[in-house]
């Protein structure tokens, strides 16, 4: 993994003390540990109206303990349904002769249609994130030949590996995440323009 990498999982919140140069992407990936879900930039507020009113008491005479509590409560390992993304680190392997994956999958993905998406023969994956929106799953091929910035590949349980979409790099997928401090900017303009004050 590169620096820029590195240091982007720490903003968010990730803990790289496991990470070493020299070890593949899974292998970093694996040693790399979160807390608490992560939240895209497009991320639409869920949950926010509900807080607010389980807290309006707090938010109006304690508004810094308002934004502590609501971050805690966030980025935790909560029930809610709030549209964040779920870290993962479980291995796909559908071509991978006498696999659990392979007996489940082999004759429902094409494998020449993968192959052509992402590249070489019989790729393995590993699914880094889940999420309830759409697409809901993200993977990287353990192959891939960056491995300190590999390229994601997103699907949905609905057309499962019979669509791949590249989302670009990790680095660049990365960018997507909010920091707790873009996700509480986030909460109070929305707070702001929401109760005009």
């Amino acid at each position: 993994m590169n620096d820029a990498i590195i240091n982007k999982i720490k903003a968010l919140g990730g803990n790289t003390d496991g990470v070493a140069a020299g070890k593949s992407f899974v292998e970093n990936w694996k040693q790399i540990k979160f807390t608490h879900y992560l939240y895209d930039k497009d991320w639409d507020v869920y949950g926010i109206d509900q807080f607010y009113e389980a807290n309006k008491e707090l938010y109006q005479n304690q508004q810094e303990t308002f934004y502590e509590n609501l971050l805690t409560h966030y980025f935790s390992a909560h029930d809610s349904a709030y549209g964040q993304y779920f870290v993962k680190d479980w291995m796909f392997t559908p071509f991978k002769e006498g696999s659990e994956d392979q007996e489940e999958f082999g004759d429902l993905i094409d494998e020449d249609y993968v192959q052509g998406v992402v590249g070489g023969s019989k790729p393995e994956f590993l699914c880094i994130f889940y999420s309830y929106g759409y697409p809901d799953h993200y993977f990287i091929c353990t192959e891939d030949p960056e491995q300190s910035n590999p390229t994601v590949y997103s699907t949905d349980h609905e057309v499962y590996f019979d669509e791949l979409e590249n989302e670009g790099s990790f680095e660049e997928f990365l960018d997507q995440f909010m920091t707790k401090a873009e996700f509480r900017k986030v909460v109070a303009g929305y707070l702001t323009e929401t109760l005009g004050k």
